[in-house]
């Protein structure tokens, strides 16, 4: 049954009020983009579902396996494409596992804010603002970052947590699942908020290839996921528009679909017209459009 008073609450409105995405030019010479970025859980992926999990000790080594083996995969992989990513890193991932940030930030890679816990932000929940400015601390602390760009854990996002964004001074977010290229958020207010680059749903690892016990989802093969991956591209640079890659290290930095991500790379770096970018790269080109009025 439903709740009919509920029902009856839900604002009859667009639940994102801003305008279209512009469509703004990439930096010449390019046509389109791929927004190539990582988000960094750890453990952390497993005690937020369930806090009682640290003790369970196998459970916890599907998100060690960042830290052992999956981010120095991925790194010498970024490395040998000569390719620059965004990795968001919980706060926690961070102090569990400084070596591992630390090589990120050495190999010249954008570190992002991702929570501390990664808790799923929800409405009203109280420890929204004291997520954030923990894993601020952190990542100031442990590597002397201030992050530009946030994902949110889980990717979730409530309008108090896009305002904490903003008064923060948070560049760009990248959480929303609602357009091919990036747009500007519009506050609850109606003042402007942070640069969203939206999530392309698809290139989510998480969904095709989770090696995990008692995980709902199928193992996809390698052949299922480069087509989709490479059709999925090749339909948005037709577009002239944007991709943005979800990869964790504990998925794509297993052997069988490292393998696949070195093939897909690989592709993408073969199309002449593609701009494969950071998120501050890219929220810096949308910024510098903007701020010249360059008609969209």
């Amino acid at each position: 049954m439903h709740d009919r008073d509920a029902l009856a609450r839900i604002p009859l409105v667009p639940s994102n009020t801003a305008p279209p995405a512009p469509a703004y030019p990439w930096p010449a010479p390019y046509g389109a983009a791929m927004f190539l970025s990582f988000d960094v859980d750890a453990e952390s992926a497993w005690t937020s579902k369930d806090a009682g999990h640290a003790e369970r000790l196998v459970t916890m080594s599907y998100g060690g396996y960042e830290a052992r083996v999956g981010t120095p995969r991925l790194l010498a992989l970024l490395d040998q494409l000569d390719l620059k990513a965004t990795f968001f890193i919980t706060g926690w991932a961070v102090d569990a596992h400084p070596a591992m940030a630390e090589a990120i930030l050495r190999a010249g890679h954008e570190i992002g804010h991702h929570g501390y816990h990664h808790l799923l932000p929800d409405p009203g929940d109280p420890w929204i603002e004291e997520e954030l400015e923990r894993g601020f601390e952190t990542l100031a602390r442990r590597l002397g970052v201030v992050p530009v760009g946030y994902r949110a854990p889980y990717g979730e996002f409530t309008e108090g947590l896009r305002a904490a964004l903003a008064r923060r001074g948070i560049l760009y977010t990248s959480s929303f699942r609602d357009d091919v290229r990036p747009y500007r958020h519009r506050l609850g207010d109606g003042a402007p908020g942070p640069i969203e680059l939206p999530v392309t749903a698809s290139y989510d690892d998480w969904m095709h290839g989770l090696s995990a016990r008692f995980s709902p989802r199928p193992i996809f093969p390698r052949e299922h996921v480069l087509s989709l991956w490479k059709d999925e591209l090749d339909e948005v640079r037709d577009w002239g528009a944007m991709v943005t890659t979800v990869l964790h290290p504990q998925c794509s930095g297993r052997p069988m679909r490292l393998r696949l991500l070195r093939e897909f790379l690989t592709y993408a770096r073969s199309c002449p017209d593609l701009w494969i970018a950071t998120g501050a790269e890219i929220a810096g080109n949308f910024r510098h459009h903007e701020a010249a009025g360059t008609p969209a």
